[in-house]
């Protein structure tokens, strides 16, 4: 249990549990009676902390390597969310049959935009957005038709490849379904991959039709489609312009309203439609991957369903009445799975950006309202990045607080802590300290999934004390669909990932060579293998990597051996320890994960991000690291060393001192002294999927950071 540092007089200290007293004293006849009333339902369900405690997944043969699987789900896997409901075309048609009216997907009005110059000269564009503007889900099935429709009109062909290129939006979905009904399987590329990655996918997978955006078309595509010689069509979501001069000859670009129109022509609206079957290809997702050139997951349409059923049955009461916020890259397993969930619910979904997703937000301009403060979800999933960055601003302002104000914030900080564990509900503190910090999501979050990558235990216990809801801290790769686990919202350990979710079950397969065995002691340790009706039918045209990787046992089920190395609790709940890839062997023989090293690392305030780095012929680790801005800078007047941000990160000494900061953390963690980095480089600019160092879900792309730092590796090796 991490508390905040407390330096409190002792006058506050007895005023403020004086208050919480008085306040228990108030309170205690109400909801004593209350949950008396309610006696029944703690009978079924049990109290938090029993809860907590309660085994999530058991052994199914009793072996300690497992298979794993759910409590509820020993006997049979789940594979549907609802009975004849096996292909993602049925999935939206039953959830506009039940819900014909309700809001579906949600865009803001811009209603100004204008350029706003910097006091450093720089120029950033900021919007003014009105309300959201919804479309039922009747209206968008109709949509989704009509486009589909005119897609065939214009030679789109069943089971014949088609690709979407374009950031999160409605007309993403709308595309999606649209694919989904008329069994056109769905290439979807990342909008951050650079040219040749994109060449690379529309090429491989022989796309003759892509769904674009403007921008996109502009500044990504319109550079490459030389490069693509089977591309004929180009259906662009914005509405304007019309027509679109200039491009190769044999290419035609569409607006996406016209090719509904095509679509709605009673001839072609009457042709039949051939309905795809659950074991077709629904998606081929091409992942950035943190090596190499991208490669094409095939996900079948039973693979999404059984996937998605597995998630829902982890969100308690998930219904219609739900807000989603999608902000998230769709062409991420993450973000389509999370959207198809609520979809499937009858939710509705309000579409964001990075950029405008809270009132602080780069693009908002000051004053107007970012889009969680409009949209106010009770629904949202976020990377550890975004949630990282939220924490250590938050704790920027309450540095800069009062004495009073802090010391309030730390001891009801604190105080909620304690209660959390112990299953009890703070709402004094809620209401009148942390109020403003969960109005930064919009008010209304009440269940915070986490995927991606792994989440640090600070920023776990910071969300949950300070937004006053539960964060799911979930583990599943593309090849599984996004699958894996969730831990329960009531679960509020750290640093696990909980149990294997209904729709799969996992086991460990010892790896010697990293020293991880099932039958270590305390507890089992080993690769995770993933296997169920959510495990993917491979990589596209990739049948060696297809050996390697996945594999059908005897019963004809699917498995996925993740490279991730996991370790099982007592409860049935899987802790990630370790990565195969992210071992490195030091010249004196020591193992060094580099994964734990930056996981351990990222506590530290000064660190925004860093990079571990090892070379096996070399006795010591490096790292580069993007510092806080903020911290630096603080640290820089301290020390009495002047300069810009660019100079700072370029000082010698300001490197040697964040050097000693990083060493004081590494240890207090508990770091072994051969895991410690032993030189750094400083670097002034984030790193951003843009930049190309990280994927979109802010993943370390080794191979690209190695040759972005390769004079600065071989200056800290004493090559230079």
């Amino acid at each position: 249990m991490t508390k905040l540092k407390e330096d409190v007089n002792p006058i506050l200290l007895l005023l403020f549990h004086l208050m919480v007293w008085i306040y228990t004293i108030i309170s205690f006849l109400p909801s004593y009676l209350l949950s008396w009333a309610s006696g029944s339902d703690r009978a079924f369900y049990g109290s938090e902390e029993e809860r907590t405690r309660r085994v999530k997944a058991r052994s199914v043969l009793g072996c300690p390597e497992g298979p794993y699987r759910a409590v509820s789900a020993t006997k049979r896997l789940a594979t549907l969310l609802h009975p004849g409901v096996d292909t993602l075309d049925k999935v939206f048609e039953y959830a506009a049959t039940r819900f014909p009216h309700r809001d579906c997907l949600g865009t803001r009005e811009v209603i100004s935009e204008e350029d706003e110059r910097q006091s450093n000269g720089k120029v950033f564009k900021k919007v003014v957005l009105g309300e959201y503007r919804w479309l039922s889900y009747k209206e968008t099935l109709t949509a989704a038709t009509q486009l589909g429709s005119g897609l065939a009109s214009l030679g789109q062909r069943p089971k014949i490849n088609i690709a979407i290129f374009c950031e999160t939006r409605a007309e993403w979905i709308i595309a999606a379904q649209a694919c989904f009904t008329y069994n056109f399987p769905l290439v979807t590329l990342y909008s951050t991959l650079g040219g040749p990655a994109i060449a690379h996918g529309l090429n491989e997978a022989q796309v003759t039709h892509i769904i674009t955006s403007r921008e996109l078309l502009e500044t990504r595509l319109k550079a490459i489609l030389i490069e693509v010689p089977r591309l004929q069509h180009i259906i662009v979501v914005d509405n304007s312009p019309t027509t679109w001069p200039g491009y190769p000859r044999g290419i035609t670009v569409h607006n996406m309203a016209a090719v509904q129109k095509l679509g709605a022509k009673p001839e072609n609206a009457a042709r039949e439609r051939k309905q795809p079957l659950p074991s077709d290809i629904a998606v081929i997702m091409y992942t950035s991957g943190s090596t190499g050139i991208p490669k094409g997951v095939m996900i079948s349409h039973s693979n999404i369903i059984a996937g998605i059923t597995g998630m829902a049955e982890r969100i308690p009461n998930l219904c219609e009445k739900d807000t989603y916020i999608g902000y998230l890259p769709l062409a991420h397993v993450l973000e389509l799975s999370a959207e198809l969930v609520c979809v499937s619910h009858g939710c509705r979904i309000g579409y964001s950006s990075p950029q405008t997703l809270a009132d602080q937000s780069t693009k908002i301009k000051k004053g107007s309202k970012g889009d969680m403060s409009v949209l106010q979800p009770t629904l949202m999933a976020a990377v550890p990045e975004i949630m990282d960055r939220i924490y250590k601003n938050v704790m920027t302002k309450v540095e800069e607080m009062s004495y009073v104000q802090r010391t309030l914030f730390i001891l009801a900080y604190n105080y909620k802590l304690e209660q959390l564990t112990k299953g009890y509900s703070t709402p004094l503190c809620d209401r009148l300290v942390f109020r403003k910090v969960r109005s930064l999501l919009g008010g209304r979050v009440r269940v915070l999934l986490s995927g991606g990558a792994p989440l640090s235990a600070a920023t776990q216990r910071f969300m949950n004390v300070c937004f006053c809801c539960p964060v799911g801290q979930g583990y599943g790769l593309t090849e599984t669909c996004g699958a894996g686990t969730i831990s329960e919202m009531w679960d509020y350990s750290t640093g696990r990932v909980g149990g294997p979710l209904v729709c799969c079950e996992i086991k460990l397969k010892d790896w010697v060579e990293g020293g991880y065995r099932s039958t270590d002691k305390p507890r089992p340790r080993g690769e995770i293998v993933i296997g169920g009706p959510n495990v993917t039918m491979g990589y596209y045209r990739k049948e060696a990597r297809n050996q390697e990787e996945f594999f059908v046992d005897e019963n004809g089920q699917r498995w996925f051996c993740t490279g991730d190395i996991g370790e099982f609790q007592q409860d049935g709940c899987l802790k990630i320890i370790d990565r195969k890839k992210d071992l490195v062997k030091l010249q004196a023989g020591e193992y060094v994960s580099l994964g734990k090293v930056e996981a351990m690392l990222k506590n530290c305030p000064l660190i925004d991000n860093i990079c571990a780095y090892a070379n096996s012929d070399e006795t010591y680790v490096i790292g580069f690291v993007v510092p806080n801005q903020k911290q630096l800078l603080a640290l820089a007047v301290q020390y009495s060393i002047r300069g810009s941000l660019e100079e700072l990160c370029n000082s010698k000494a300001m490197e040697e001192l964040v050097l000693k900061v990083i060493t004081e953390a590494a240890l207090a963690a508990q770091l072994e002294r051969f895991e410690i980095p032993r030189k750094i480089r400083l670097s002034p600019e984030p790193w951003t999927p843009e930049t190309g160092l990280v994927t979109d879900a802010f993943k370390l792309k080794r191979k690209e950071l190695k040759t972005h730092y390769q004079d600065d590796i071989e200056r800290m090796y004493g090559g230079k």
